[in-house]
């Protein structure tokens, strides 16, 4: 069985980190793309960061650059996103997703916009931004 789960999530004031985590199962890691995404209340559904584990090619929304760091630990199936420098904009829940990386180019993860873009997903995290 495959399976997503995302932890790390809660609430910061601005400014301040959270470290997301996505532990993978049921398929072999380095043939998938993983990637975060988030949903805030009233908008699309959005990529924010994906990576490629076989060649570490990444991919971040121009929102979050410089901010958002996506890194993979091969030997524990597990994807981070370092989320650093917190906006109010940022409140989301972030899921995690993957997609097999033969047929996934990272530009992909720029116009997901709903559950059928990927092949699996989390039921995410809950970040929570405060002024």
């Amino acid at each position: 069985e495959v399976q997503l789960v995302e932890s790390g999530g809660g609430l910061v004031q601005a400014g301040g980190s959270l470290r997301l985590s996505c532990a993978a199962s049921g398929f072999t890691f380095d043939e998938y793309v993983i990637g975060w995404f988030r949903q805030a209340p009233g908008k699309e559904r959005e990529g924010v960061s994906c990576i490629r584990s076989s060649d570490g090619s990444t991919y971040y929304a121009d929102s979050v650059k410089g901010r958002f760091t996506i890194s993979s630990d091969n030997a524990k199936n597990t994807v981070y996103l370092q989320v650093n420098d917190l906006e109010p904009e940022d409140t989301s829940v972030y899921y995690c997703a993957a997609r097999g990386a033969i047929a996934t180019a990272m530009s992909h993860c720029r116009f997901v916009r709903d559950y059928n873009d990927m092949d699996y997903w989390g039921k995410g995290t809950l970040v929570t931004v405060s002024s």
